[in-house]
Protein backbone atom coordinates (compact mmCIF):
# COMPACT_ATOMS: atom_id res chain seq x y z
CA UNK A 1 0.00 0.00 0.00
CA UNK A 2 1.14 3.62 -0.62
CA UNK A 3 0.37 6.22 2.16
CA UNK A 4 1.11 9.64 1.36
CA UNK A 5 0.85 11.76 4.82
CA UNK A 6 0.10 15.76 3.89
CA UNK A 7 0.71 18.26 6.25
CA UNK A 8 1.97 22.05 5.97
CA UNK A 9 4.89 23.80 8.01
CA UNK A 10 4.00 23.20 11.68
CA UNK A 11 6.64 21.02 12.89
CA UNK A 12 5.14 19.61 16.35
CA UNK A 13 1.90 18.94 13.70
CA UNK A 14 4.30 16.72 11.41
CA UNK A 15 6.11 15.14 14.62
CA UNK A 16 3.00 14.02 16.07
CA UNK A 17 2.56 11.95 12.67
CA UNK A 18 6.00 10.62 12.59
CA UNK A 19 5.55 7.00 14.78
CA UNK A 20 2.27 6.33 12.40
CA UNK A 21 4.51 6.45 9.60
CA UNK A 22 7.54 4.63 10.38
CA UNK A 23 4.76 2.03 11.83
CA UNK A 24 3.80 1.66 8.56
CA UNK A 25 6.84 1.46 6.73
CA UNK A 26 7.73 -1.30 8.85
CA UNK A 27 4.72 -2.54 8.38
CA UNK A 28 5.90 -2.93 4.52
CA UNK A 29 3.96 0.30 3.27
CA UNK A 30 5.63 2.58 1.08
CA UNK A 31 5.45 6.44 2.70
CA UNK A 32 6.02 10.15 1.44
CA UNK A 33 5.37 12.78 3.45
CA UNK A 34 4.08 15.95 1.47
CA UNK A 35 4.98 19.15 3.52
CA UNK A 36 5.68 22.97 2.25
CA UNK A 37 9.52 23.25 1.40
CA UNK A 38 10.66 24.51 4.49
CA UNK A 39 9.63 21.55 6.29
CA UNK A 40 11.29 18.96 4.39
CA UNK A 41 14.58 18.86 6.45
CA UNK A 42 12.48 17.90 9.46
CA UNK A 43 10.86 15.43 7.63
CA UNK A 44 13.84 13.79 6.19
CA UNK A 45 15.56 14.39 9.56
CA UNK A 46 13.45 11.86 10.77
CA UNK A 47 14.19 9.23 8.16
CA UNK A 48 11.07 9.90 6.34
CA UNK A 49 11.20 10.64 2.18
CA UNK A 50 9.95 13.94 2.12
CA UNK A 51 7.87 15.63 -0.93
CA UNK A 52 8.00 19.23 -0.96
CA UNK A 53 4.95 20.87 -2.62
CA UNK A 54 4.12 24.58 -3.28
CA UNK A 55 5.53 27.66 -1.51
CA UNK A 56 5.86 28.23 2.56
CA UNK A 57 3.35 30.47 4.38
CA UNK A 58 2.93 31.70 7.87
CA UNK A 59 1.53 28.77 10.05
CA UNK A 60 0.68 31.71 13.06
CA UNK A 61 -1.44 33.95 11.26
CA UNK A 62 -4.09 33.22 13.53
CA UNK A 63 -2.40 35.73 15.59
CA UNK A 64 -1.10 38.32 12.96
CA UNK A 65 -3.58 38.23 10.10
CA UNK A 66 -2.49 36.07 7.44
CA UNK A 67 -1.81 38.86 4.99
CA UNK A 68 -2.83 39.19 1.20
CA UNK A 69 -2.40 36.02 -1.33
CA UNK A 70 -0.61 36.16 -3.86
CA UNK A 71 -2.39 34.91 -7.14
CA UNK A 72 -1.64 31.72 -7.81
CA UNK A 73 -3.67 30.11 -10.67
CA UNK A 74 -2.81 26.71 -10.19
CA UNK A 75 -3.99 26.70 -6.51
CA UNK A 76 -6.41 28.56 -5.89
CA UNK A 77 -9.64 28.45 -8.30
CA UNK A 78 -11.35 31.13 -5.52
CA UNK A 79 -11.62 34.70 -7.17
CA UNK A 80 -12.55 36.21 -3.62
CA UNK A 81 -9.33 35.73 -1.25
CA UNK A 82 -8.83 38.58 0.95
CA UNK A 83 -6.93 38.94 3.61
CA UNK A 84 -8.80 37.75 7.06
CA UNK A 85 -8.45 38.84 10.49
CA UNK A 86 -6.76 37.70 13.40
CA UNK A 87 -9.30 37.14 16.53
CA UNK A 88 -9.36 40.10 19.17
CA UNK A 89 -8.50 37.57 21.56
CA UNK A 90 -4.93 35.64 20.55
CA UNK A 91 -5.51 33.44 23.27
CA UNK A 92 -8.58 32.23 22.31
CA UNK A 93 -10.32 29.47 19.57
CA UNK A 94 -10.83 31.76 16.50
CA UNK A 95 -14.80 31.54 15.42
CA UNK A 96 -16.30 28.98 14.44
CA UNK A 97 -14.19 26.35 16.32
CA UNK A 98 -14.64 28.34 19.77
CA UNK A 99 -18.10 26.15 20.04
CA UNK A 100 -15.92 23.13 19.92
CA UNK A 101 -15.08 24.63 24.21
CA UNK A 102 -18.34 26.67 25.04
CA UNK A 103 -21.10 24.70 23.02
CA UNK A 104 -23.39 27.77 24.29
CA UNK A 105 -21.91 29.69 21.42
CA UNK A 106 -23.29 27.83 18.68
CA UNK A 107 -25.61 29.91 17.03
CA UNK A 108 -26.29 29.87 13.86
CA UNK A 109 -25.44 33.17 13.19
CA UNK A 110 -22.09 32.66 14.86
CA UNK A 111 -21.07 29.22 13.04
CA UNK A 112 -21.71 30.68 9.86
CA UNK A 113 -20.77 34.16 9.91
CA UNK A 114 -17.58 32.17 11.89
CA UNK A 115 -16.82 30.30 8.61
CA UNK A 116 -17.39 32.94 6.09
CA UNK A 117 -15.37 35.70 8.04
CA UNK A 118 -13.00 33.78 9.43
CA UNK A 119 -12.22 30.12 9.43
CA UNK A 120 -12.06 29.84 5.62
CA UNK A 121 -9.71 32.51 4.93
CA UNK A 122 -7.37 30.46 7.78
CA UNK A 123 -7.58 27.30 5.67
CA UNK A 124 -7.43 29.27 2.68
CA UNK A 125 -3.83 30.54 3.83
CA UNK A 126 -2.85 26.88 4.67
CA UNK A 127 -4.16 25.52 1.19
CA UNK A 128 -3.44 27.60 -1.19
CA UNK A 129 0.14 27.96 -1.50
CA UNK A 130 0.12 23.48 -1.77
CA UNK A 131 -2.95 22.32 -2.96
CA UNK A 132 -2.09 22.71 -6.78
CA UNK A 133 1.25 20.60 -6.00
CA UNK A 134 -0.41 18.42 -4.12
CA UNK A 135 -2.46 17.41 -6.36
CA UNK A 136 -0.23 16.65 -9.74
CA UNK A 137 2.11 14.74 -7.07
CA UNK A 138 -0.43 12.43 -6.10
CA UNK A 139 -1.92 11.89 -9.38
CA UNK A 140 1.68 11.28 -10.34
CA UNK A 141 2.34 8.59 -7.28
CA UNK A 142 -1.01 7.19 -6.93
CA UNK A 143 -1.30 6.86 -2.99
CA UNK A 144 -3.62 4.20 -1.75
CA UNK A 145 -4.15 6.00 1.66
CA UNK A 146 -3.64 9.85 1.84
CA UNK A 147 -3.58 10.88 5.62
CA UNK A 148 -3.79 14.22 6.40
CA UNK A 149 -3.88 16.56 9.55
CA UNK A 150 -6.66 18.47 10.61
CA UNK A 151 -5.78 21.75 8.97
CA UNK A 152 -4.26 20.74 5.69
CA UNK A 153 -7.69 20.72 3.55
CA UNK A 154 -5.08 20.03 0.58
CA UNK A 155 -5.00 16.45 1.77
CA UNK A 156 -8.29 15.01 1.16
CA UNK A 157 -8.62 17.23 -1.81
CA UNK A 158 -5.68 15.57 -3.45
CA UNK A 159 -7.37 12.13 -2.15
CA UNK A 160 -10.51 12.53 -4.32
CA UNK A 161 -8.47 13.87 -6.97
CA UNK A 162 -6.76 10.90 -7.40
CA UNK A 163 -9.24 7.92 -5.96
CA UNK A 164 -7.43 7.68 -3.06
CA UNK A 165 -9.10 6.40 0.46
CA UNK A 166 -8.46 9.10 3.09
CA UNK A 167 -8.35 10.56 6.66
CA UNK A 168 -7.45 12.76 9.35
CA UNK A 169 -5.02 12.27 12.01
CA UNK A 170 -5.35 14.84 14.77
CA UNK A 171 -2.95 16.71 17.22
CA UNK A 172 -5.39 17.73 20.00
CA UNK A 173 -9.22 17.59 20.39
CA UNK A 174 -11.08 17.65 17.70
CA UNK A 175 -12.55 20.99 17.47
CA UNK A 176 -12.90 20.66 13.88
CA UNK A 177 -15.39 17.94 14.01
CA UNK A 178 -17.64 19.03 17.09
CA UNK A 179 -17.70 22.29 15.22
CA UNK A 180 -18.91 20.96 12.05
CA UNK A 181 -21.56 18.51 14.04
CA UNK A 182 -22.88 21.93 15.57
CA UNK A 183 -23.16 23.49 11.98
CA UNK A 184 -24.72 21.02 10.61
CA UNK A 185 -27.19 20.48 12.71
CA UNK A 186 -28.13 24.06 12.83
CA UNK A 187 -28.03 24.59 9.28
CA UNK A 188 -31.03 21.85 9.03
CA UNK A 189 -32.81 23.44 10.88
CA UNK A 190 -32.57 26.86 8.80
CA UNK A 191 -34.35 27.92 5.62
CA UNK A 192 -33.41 26.70 2.25
CA UNK A 193 -32.68 30.43 1.39
CA UNK A 194 -30.12 30.39 4.73
CA UNK A 195 -28.51 27.80 4.39
CA UNK A 196 -25.17 29.29 3.33
CA UNK A 197 -21.86 26.90 3.73
CA UNK A 198 -19.07 29.15 3.41
CA UNK A 199 -16.17 26.29 4.19
CA UNK A 200 -18.36 23.62 2.35
CA UNK A 201 -18.74 26.10 -1.11
CA UNK A 202 -15.17 26.60 -1.16
CA UNK A 203 -13.84 22.99 -0.80
CA UNK A 204 -16.58 22.16 -3.51
CA UNK A 205 -15.05 24.93 -5.86
CA UNK A 206 -12.10 22.52 -5.74
CA UNK A 207 -14.11 19.46 -6.10
CA UNK A 208 -15.27 20.73 -9.13
CA UNK A 209 -11.75 21.86 -10.43
CA UNK A 210 -9.98 18.52 -10.36
CA UNK A 211 -13.13 16.48 -11.18
CA UNK A 212 -15.00 15.36 -8.00
CA UNK A 213 -18.14 15.96 -6.32
CA UNK A 214 -18.03 17.55 -2.83
CA UNK A 215 -19.02 15.19 0.11
CA UNK A 216 -18.61 16.02 3.76
CA UNK A 217 -15.52 13.84 3.98
CA UNK A 218 -13.51 16.69 2.49
CA UNK A 219 -14.27 18.31 5.51
CA UNK A 220 -14.07 15.73 8.22
CA UNK A 221 -12.24 12.87 6.62
CA UNK A 222 -13.68 9.31 5.99
CA UNK A 223 -12.42 8.60 9.64
CA UNK A 224 -10.23 10.13 12.22
CA UNK A 225 -7.52 8.77 13.93
CA UNK A 226 -7.26 10.42 17.37
CA UNK A 227 -3.96 10.33 20.06
CA UNK A 228 -6.31 11.73 22.79
CA UNK A 229 -7.28 9.06 25.22
CA UNK A 230 -11.09 9.29 25.80
CA UNK A 231 -10.68 11.55 29.20
CA UNK A 232 -9.13 14.19 27.30
CA UNK A 233 -10.60 13.59 23.57
CA UNK A 234 -13.87 15.63 22.34
CA UNK A 235 -15.04 13.42 19.93
CA UNK A 236 -17.42 14.57 17.36
CA UNK A 237 -20.26 12.66 15.44
CA UNK A 238 -17.71 10.65 13.35
CA UNK A 239 -16.08 7.17 12.91
CA UNK A 240 -12.60 7.25 15.01
CA UNK A 241 -9.44 5.00 15.38
CA UNK A 242 -8.08 5.32 18.47
CA UNK A 243 -4.00 4.71 18.48
CA UNK A 244 -1.69 5.66 21.66
CA UNK A 245 0.36 9.08 21.65
CA UNK A 246 3.74 7.80 21.15
CA UNK A 247 6.48 10.44 21.90
CA UNK A 248 8.50 11.67 19.09
CA UNK A 249 10.11 15.29 19.06
CA UNK A 250 12.97 14.80 16.46
CA UNK A 251 16.35 13.74 16.57
CA UNK A 252 18.08 14.49 19.81
CA UNK A 253 20.30 13.19 21.94
CA UNK A 254 20.76 12.87 25.94
CA UNK A 255 22.90 14.25 27.84
CA UNK A 256 24.95 12.95 30.55
CA UNK A 257 23.14 14.59 33.11
CA UNK A 258 19.94 13.50 32.32
CA UNK A 259 21.42 9.70 33.40
CA UNK A 260 21.48 10.83 36.80
CA UNK A 261 18.79 10.59 39.07
CA UNK A 262 18.16 14.17 40.71
CA UNK A 263 19.39 14.79 44.43
CA UNK A 264 16.05 17.07 44.99
CA UNK A 265 12.39 16.89 42.84
CA UNK A 266 13.47 17.63 39.60
CA UNK A 267 10.47 20.56 37.87
CA UNK A 268 10.56 20.76 34.09
CA UNK A 269 9.61 24.21 32.58
CA UNK A 270 8.89 24.24 28.53
CA UNK A 271 6.82 26.61 27.02
CA UNK A 272 7.21 24.81 23.68
CA UNK A 273 6.90 26.56 20.02
CA UNK A 274 7.65 30.64 20.66
CA UNK A 275 6.33 32.18 17.61
CA UNK A 276 2.75 32.52 19.36
CA UNK A 277 3.85 33.55 22.79
CA UNK A 278 6.50 36.06 21.07
CA UNK A 279 3.70 37.73 19.10
CA UNK A 280 1.36 38.11 21.79
CA UNK A 281 4.17 39.41 24.33
CA UNK A 282 3.41 36.62 26.82
CA UNK A 283 6.42 34.52 26.41
CA UNK A 284 9.84 36.24 27.78
CA UNK A 285 7.91 38.72 29.96
CA UNK A 286 7.15 36.27 32.08
CA UNK A 287 9.39 33.31 32.45
CA UNK A 288 12.02 35.17 34.14
CA UNK A 289 9.32 35.85 37.18
CA UNK A 290 8.27 31.62 36.77
CA UNK A 291 12.23 31.00 37.33
CA UNK A 292 12.88 32.82 39.81
CA UNK A 293 9.92 31.87 41.90
CA UNK A 294 10.55 28.34 41.24
CA UNK A 295 13.81 28.44 42.55
CA UNK A 296 13.00 29.74 46.27
CA UNK A 297 11.55 25.86 46.11
CA UNK A 298 13.85 22.97 47.88
CA UNK A 299 14.18 21.66 43.87
CA UNK A 300 15.84 21.51 40.60
CA UNK A 301 14.59 23.45 38.12
CA UNK A 302 15.39 22.73 34.74
CA UNK A 303 13.64 24.86 32.02
CA UNK A 304 14.10 24.73 27.99
CA UNK A 305 14.41 27.83 26.12
CA UNK A 306 15.52 28.77 23.00
CA UNK A 307 18.82 30.24 22.36
CA UNK A 308 17.36 33.79 20.93
CA UNK A 309 14.78 34.18 24.40
CA UNK A 310 17.53 33.55 26.58
CA UNK A 311 18.29 36.75 27.59
CA UNK A 312 18.01 38.01 30.84
CA UNK A 313 17.89 34.57 32.12
CA UNK A 314 22.34 34.20 32.82
CA UNK A 315 21.87 34.81 36.16
CA UNK A 316 19.56 32.68 38.12
CA UNK A 317 20.01 30.88 41.13
CA UNK A 318 21.96 28.04 40.77
CA UNK A 319 19.25 25.69 41.48
CA UNK A 320 17.95 26.59 37.80
CA UNK A 321 19.54 25.79 34.97
CA UNK A 322 18.59 26.95 31.24
CA UNK A 323 18.96 24.92 27.74
CA UNK A 324 18.04 25.35 24.54
CA UNK A 325 16.98 21.87 24.10
CA UNK A 326 16.28 18.94 25.93
CA UNK A 327 14.48 15.58 24.93
CA UNK A 328 11.39 15.61 26.01
CA UNK A 329 11.10 11.96 26.73
CA UNK A 330 14.07 11.89 28.27
CA UNK A 331 13.83 14.68 30.62
CA UNK A 332 10.16 13.58 31.94
CA UNK A 333 10.49 10.60 33.48
CA UNK A 334 12.70 12.10 35.77
CA UNK A 335 10.72 15.11 36.74
CA UNK A 336 8.16 14.91 39.84
CA UNK A 337 6.41 17.98 38.25
CA UNK A 338 6.41 19.66 34.69
CA UNK A 339 4.88 23.19 33.80
CA UNK A 340 3.82 23.74 30.45
CA UNK A 341 1.81 25.66 27.40
CA UNK A 342 -0.55 22.92 27.25
CA UNK A 343 0.60 22.37 23.61
CA UNK A 344 -0.26 19.06 22.61
CA UNK A 345 2.82 16.83 21.73
CA UNK A 346 4.27 18.60 25.65
CA UNK A 347 1.04 17.75 27.58
CA UNK A 348 0.75 14.25 25.52
CA UNK A 349 4.02 13.28 26.47
CA UNK A 350 3.93 14.64 30.04
CA UNK A 351 0.64 12.20 30.26
CA UNK A 352 2.52 9.32 28.90
CA UNK A 353 4.74 9.29 31.97
CA UNK A 354 2.20 9.92 34.91
CA UNK A 355 4.12 12.58 35.88
CA UNK A 356 1.86 15.67 37.34
CA UNK A 357 1.31 18.56 35.05
CA UNK A 358 0.66 22.43 35.52
CA UNK A 359 -0.61 24.12 32.60
CA UNK A 360 -0.24 27.69 31.66
CA UNK A 361 -2.26 27.65 28.15
CA UNK A 362 -1.78 30.20 25.71
CA UNK A 363 -3.14 29.84 22.87
CA UNK A 364 -5.47 28.48 19.97
CA UNK A 365 -6.58 24.95 21.74
CA UNK A 366 -4.45 25.09 24.66
CA UNK A 367 -7.17 26.64 27.47
CA UNK A 368 -9.50 24.00 26.44
CA UNK A 369 -7.21 20.81 26.76
CA UNK A 370 -5.77 22.26 29.81
CA UNK A 371 -9.19 22.26 31.57
CA UNK A 372 -9.88 19.00 30.29
CA UNK A 373 -6.49 17.41 31.80
CA UNK A 374 -7.23 19.35 35.15
CA UNK A 375 -10.32 17.90 35.19
CA UNK A 376 -9.36 14.34 35.01
CA UNK A 377 -7.41 15.06 37.82
CA UNK A 378 -3.59 14.97 36.57
CA UNK A 379 -3.01 18.83 36.54
CA UNK A 380 -3.70 22.09 37.72
CA UNK A 381 -4.19 25.00 34.85
CA UNK A 382 -3.65 28.56 35.65
CA UNK A 383 -5.38 30.94 32.75
CA UNK A 384 -2.36 33.00 30.84
CA UNK A 385 -3.93 36.25 32.28
CA UNK A 386 -3.22 34.79 35.78
CA UNK A 387 -0.19 33.41 35.52
CA UNK A 388 2.51 34.86 37.87
CA UNK A 389 5.53 33.90 39.60
CA UNK A 390 4.46 32.70 42.41
CA UNK A 391 1.00 31.55 41.21
CA UNK A 392 2.94 29.02 39.49
CA UNK A 393 5.60 28.20 42.71
CA UNK A 394 2.06 27.29 44.90
CA UNK A 395 0.36 25.28 42.00
CA UNK A 396 3.67 23.35 41.67
CA UNK A 397 3.87 22.99 45.67
CA UNK A 398 0.51 21.56 45.62
CA UNK A 399 1.02 19.14 42.77
CA UNK A 400 4.40 17.85 45.03
CA UNK A 401 2.29 18.08 47.99
CA UNK A 402 -0.90 15.91 47.39
CA UNK A 403 -0.76 12.66 46.18
CA UNK A 404 -4.05 12.49 44.42
CA UNK A 405 -2.33 14.17 41.50
CA UNK A 406 -0.12 11.63 41.20
CA UNK A 407 -2.49 9.06 41.26
CA UNK A 408 -4.66 10.61 39.05
CA UNK A 409 -1.49 11.10 36.40
CA UNK A 410 -0.62 7.49 37.06
CA UNK A 411 -4.34 6.70 35.60
CA UNK A 412 -4.19 8.91 33.05
CA UNK A 413 -0.77 6.88 31.57
CA UNK A 414 -2.24 3.93 32.19
CA UNK A 415 -5.37 4.96 30.00
CA UNK A 416 -3.39 5.93 27.13
CA UNK A 417 -1.25 2.89 27.23
CA UNK A 418 -4.16 0.77 27.12
CA UNK A 419 -4.95 2.62 23.73
CA UNK A 420 -4.07 0.43 20.37
CA UNK A 421 0.35 1.24 19.33
CA UNK A 422 0.79 2.58 16.03
CA UNK A 423 1.90 -0.91 15.03
CA UNK A 424 -1.52 -2.08 16.05
CA UNK A 425 -3.50 0.66 14.35
CA UNK A 426 -1.87 -0.37 10.46
CA UNK A 427 -4.11 -3.01 9.79
CA UNK A 428 -6.83 -0.99 11.00
CA UNK A 429 -6.29 1.28 8.38
CA UNK A 430 -5.31 -0.90 5.67
CA UNK A 431 -9.09 -2.05 6.25
CA UNK A 432 -9.96 1.48 6.13
CA UNK A 433 -8.56 2.02 2.70
CA UNK A 434 -9.76 -0.95 1.31
CA UNK A 435 -13.15 -0.35 2.41
CA UNK A 436 -13.05 3.11 1.01
CA UNK A 437 -12.03 1.86 -2.54
CA UNK A 438 -14.74 -1.08 -2.45
CA UNK A 439 -16.95 1.88 -1.74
Amino acid sequence: MRVLFATGSDRSIFLSSVPLAWALRTAGHEVRVACSPSLADVVTGAGLTAVPVGRDRDSFWRVTGPGPAAPDADAAPDADRGAGAAPDDPTALIRPYDVADAPEKATWRHLADGYRDTAVEWHRADAVPIVGDLVAFARHWRPDLVLWDAITYAGPIAAKACGAAHGRLLWGQDIFGVTRDHFRRLRDRQPPEDRADPLGDWLARYARRYGFGFDEDVVTGQFTVDQLPPSLATPADLRYVPMRYVPYGGSAIVPRWLTAPPERPRIAVTLGITEVAERTSSYASGLREILTALSEMDAEVVATVADPRRQGLDDLPDNVRVFPRVPLHALVPTCAAVVHHAGFGTLATTSAYGVPQLALPVDFDEPALARRLAGQGAALTIPADRVTGPAVRDGVLRLLGEPSFRERAGLLRDEMLAMPSPGDVVARLEDLAAAAVDA
